[in-house]
């Protein structure tokens, strides 16, 4: 016998054999025709307190410059450093000729000498005359003009012992030594210079780069908010001298190595308006040198019972206003605008919008369509931040 079909019911039968031969099921149905819920990703909004870490433009300077001159004056024989290198403090760089200051020695050494032996002779010329003046031999005159001469030879010595302290300190200066311990430069001076202790003669420069200074500068305006804030209780304030501040690289790596903030200007410049701050780092490993460009992080409070939702939950709508999809209990998700703040730990802080408890969509906006039904999974990054705790 044969059956009969009609052309709608000969598409639907095309329809589910084209489907099994490419392997797609048709959705899985709930009881009385309804979809089930669609997954999204979501996070439970929480009461926390977030550091108000500002990142600040800086530069590496070292803690300690000394210029290397000469302290006396003559020919350089000899350079000891390697350019470049770490010095220690004491370590001979140049060498002067040595042969003046070592006659100069020998002459003072021999002036002492012979006005010891003065002394010697006008002692014992004011012994026997105060001997004789005991038994009235001697006029007063004479036992006076003894003591005199004993004096002056006295003053003799003395000054040939000065001379002979000077001409030994300057063959000790012969010998050009480091005035710090540090990294040493360029050699500024070869082998057969003629150097003077004029100020135009430097020799080196050494910088002491452990630890180093990182100076940063900061708005008045943003440094002034911050006070009136901390004023008020918005933000508590870090313990004091426990404040401490973290570098970033130019390419946003950290430096693994935190520091110690030492003080802000108290003058604001005329000319920037900026408010220029020091911190100082350990530099062990010679990571950070002179003129370095660094970002400074630094954590000047703490905001009590702040809000933080991930970057990527943050929609915009068409005048660039900020919103967050809200999933409810019914399992409907509401589109919220709020009001976000700063950034921080590649998470953005809600100043207004959101309570603790709800339910923020993370991921899964590509399955959102309206009147459907949704449930909340866990979300989790698939990284860790490499930079955390920093503030943008």
């Amino acid at each position: 016998m044969m059956f009969k079909t009609s052309s709608s019911s000969r598409l639907l039968l095309i329809g589910a054999l084209a489907s099994a031969a490419l392997g797609i099921s048709q959705p899985a149905r709930a009881q009385g025709g309804e979809q089930p819920p669609v997954a999204l990703g979501v996070i439970t909004a929480q009461a926390e307190d977030i550091p108000v870490v500002t990142n600040l433009p800086g530069r590496i300077a070292p803690t300690r410059i000394a210029e290397v001159r000469p302290r006396v004056s003559g020919i350089v024989v000899e350079r000891v450093f390697e350019q470049g290198s770490l010095v220690k403090q004491g370590d001979v760089l140049y060498r002067i000729d040595p042969a003046p200051f070592r006659l100069r020695v020998q002459s003072a050494q021999a002036t002492l000498k012979r006005a010891e032996a003065t002394r010697l002779q006008a002692s014992q010329q004011a012994d026997r005359v105060s001997e004789l003046r005991t038994r009235n031999v001697a006029s007063a005159q004479q036992s006076d003009n003894a003591v005199a001469t004993l004096a002056q030879a006295d003053a003799d010595v003395a000054i040939a012992q000065a001379s002979l302290a000077t001409a030994e300190l300057d063959l000790q200066y012969s010998e050009v030594k480091a005035p710090i311990s540090g990294r040493i430069g360029r050699a500024l001076i070869t082998e057969g210079a003629l150097v003077g202790t004029g100020a135009a003669d430097v020799l080196a420069t050494i910088h002491q780069l452990d630890p180093v200074y990182a100076d940063f500068t900061q708005s008045a305006g943003d440094l002034l908010a911050l006070r009136r804030a901390l004023k008020v209780g918005a933000l508590t304030g870090p313990d004091a001298g426990t404040a401490t501040v973290r570098l970033l690289f130019d390419d946003g790596s950290a430096y693994p190595h935190a520091g110690q903030l030492l003080f802000s200007e108290a003058t604001v410049d005329a000319t920037t308006g900026q408010v220029t701050l020091r911190g100082q780092f350990p530099n062990a490993e010679g990571d950070l040198l002179p003129g370095m460009y660094v970002r400074v992080a630094l954590e000047q409070g703490v905001q009590q019972g702040a809000i933080a939702v991930p970057q990527q939950s943050i929609q915009r709508d068409g005048s660039g206003l900020p919103q967050v999809y809200v999933l409810k209990e019914d399992g409907t998700a509401e589109l919220r605008v709020v009001r976000a703040g700063r950034s921080y730990d590649n998470r953005q802080v809600i100043e207004e919008g959101l309570k603790p408890g709800e339910q923020v969509v993370v991921d899964g906006f590509q399955k959102m369509r309206p009147g459907a039904k949704f449930t909340g999974v866990p979300w989790k990054p698939i990284s860790a931040p490499q930079n955390a705790g920093t503030e943008d």
